[in-house]
């Protein structure tokens, strides 16, 4: 079963959805904006993905550029960051027993799904 980490605004996450529903491949939607990620399941996510915190962070969000844009943060202060705004984390994220990955470009995803 994949797991999806999801946005409902992000026109990613939902094509995603509509992908996994029109080929049958069973799923677990985890909308981390109605229910954010503790701290210990950010970092299992990081760690499927073998990201940096600061490399999951969506630099183009407005809070990002208002408040972050010029910062240096250790890996724990970016998690923190990610916590306090979970709309400033990429989407949608996909997730595959051990490993992870950021669902996008779509052919990509589809890969990573079917494989």
């Amino acid at each position: 079963m994949i797991k999806i980490l999801y946005n409902n605004s992000c026109s990613k996450s939902r094509g995603i959805l509509e992908y996994l529903d029109e080929n049958g491949v069973p799923f677990e939607i985890i909308d981390f904006i109605q229910n954010p990620l503790s701290e210990m399941e950010l970092r299992t996510v990081l760690k499927k993905l073998r990201m940096a915190a600061k490399d999951l962070i969506r630099k183009n969000e407005k809070i990002f550029k208002d408040l972050y844009y010029d910062k240096e943060y250790s890996e724990d202060e970016w998690i923190q960051v990610m916590l306090k705004n979970p709309s400033l984390i990429q989407r949608p994220i996909l997730i595959k027993d051990s490993v992870a990955m950021i669902g996008r470009p779509v052919e990509v995803a589809k890969f990573f799904i079917e494989s």
